[in-house]
C-alpha cells in the first residue's frame, strides 16, 4: 500500500450489492492484470479508486475479451422455466457445482456458488453461458461501466468463430443476466410490471436490460469477497473501506474486519422473485449500524 494516486475511477452506488461486488471484481482483474493493484473508496462511497500500472479502458477490454477454458457456446434450448426449486431447506446444502474456468488475458477458477443462499441462478440456467454473453456485451470504452445497462443476447458458435450457424436458428435470443444488479432485482416481481416475465412462453419472453458490466464483474468478485451472513435467510452484510487495499485483504475489508471507523456497512437480501421460489434476485442494500446486524 505504498501508491495512492488513483489511475482508475469509477462511479458506484453502495446500496446496489451487484456494484459493491463488482467493484471487487474489477479490482481482482487490475491485479491479475499489473500485480499490486490496490482498492478503496472515497466520497461516501459512491466512487472506487484503483491504483494500478493501467487504465479504466484497458481493464474493461480485458474483461471483455476474457477467454472461456471450455466452450460454452454449444446452443440448446435451455428455458429458464424448467429451473428447480431453490427453497430456504436446501439452500445451504452444499452440492457439486461445474465451475467456470478463465485461461486468457487473466487465469481465474470460479465456483463460490455452492452456497446457494447467495447465488441467484437456479436449475437448469447455465452459467458460463450468462458469463460469456455478459463480458462480450461490455463497452470498453464506457465512462460509468457500471451504469451501461442494454439488452443482452447470447453468443452463438459462429459469432466466435468456432462452428456454423444453428440449423434451428440465427439469430440470437436475448440473454437473462444473474440478477445481481439491485436495480433489476427491485423490480423484478410480477407485481412491478403486471405479470410475471419468467413464467412466460418462450414464444412471449420479454426482452429486459441488464448491466453486463456489473453482472459480469460480480460473478468474478463474489469469488473471493463473501458478505457476512446475518441470522435472517438469505440476508447479508457488507463494508465500504477507504483504505487502499491489495485484493489479498478485500475478504477483511468487505466484511469490516480492518478497524476502519469511516467503514460504512450495508445489508440486503438475495430474495426470491418468483412464487414458485425458483429465481432470486439481489435486492437493494439499506445502511445499518455497525454491530447492529441480527
Amino acid at each position: 500500500m505504498t501508491n495512492l494516486a488513483p489511475s482508475i475511477r469509477v462511479a458506484v452506488d453502495p446500496t446496489n450489492p451487484g456494484q459493491f461486488f463488482a467493484c471487487c471484481g474489477l479490482l481482482e482483474l487490475a491485479d491479475r492484470l499489473w500485480p499490486g493493484a490496490e482498492g478503496w473508496f472515497e466520497n461516501d462511497g459512491r466512487q472506487f479508486l484503483i491504483s494500478s500500472a493501467g487504465t479504466l479502458a484497458e481493464l474493461l477490454s480485458s474483461a471483455q475479451q476474457v477467454q472461456f477454458e471450455s466452450d460454452s457456446t454449444e446452443e440448446d434450448d435451455e428455458s429458464e422455466e424448467d429451473e428447480e426449486s431453490d427453497d430456504s431447506e436446501d439452500e445451504k446444502a452444499n452440492v457439486n457445482v461445474t465451475p467456470i474456468v478463465f485461461v486468457s488475458p487473466v487465469q481465474l477458477r470460479l465456483d463460490w456458488w455452492n452456497d446457494k443462499s447467495l447465488k441467484p441462478w437456479a436449475g437448469s440456467m447455465n452459467a458460463e453461458k450468462i458469463a460469456l454473453a455478459m463480458c462480450r456485451a461490455i463497452d470498453p470504452m464506457s465512462e460509468s461501466p457500471l451504469n451501461q445497462t442494454q439488452v443482452v443476447t447470447e453468443v452463438l458458435r459462429q459469432e466466435m468463430g468456432i462452428g456454423k450457424a444453428s440449423s434451428k436458428r440465427n439469430k440470437p435470443k436475448p440473454k437473462e443476466p444473474f440478477h445481481f444488479d439491485a436495480r433489476r432485482g427491485a423490480n423484478a416481481l410480477g407485481l412491478d410490471v403486471g405479470f410475471v416475465p419468467d413464467t412466460l412462453k418462450k414464444a412471449w419472453k420479454v426482452p429486459m436490460h441488464a448491466h453486463p458490466v456489473v453482472e459480469f464483474l460480480c460473478l468474478i468478485g463474489l469469488q473471493r469477497c463473501r458478505p457476512t451472513p446475518t441470522k435472517r435467510p438469505r440476508q447479508f452484510v457488507y463494508f465500504t473501506w477507504i483504505t487502499p487495499c491489495l485484493p489479498s485483504l478485500l475478504p477483511a475489508a468487505v466484511n469490516g474486519l480492518l478497524g476502519d471507523p469511516s467503514a460504512r456497512s450495508f445489508r440486503f437480501e438475495n430474495a426470491f422473485r418468483t412464487g414458485q421460489r425458483k429465481h432470486k434476485a439481489f435486492n437493494p442494500a439499506v445502511p445499518v449500524n455497525t454491530g447492529d446486524h441480527p
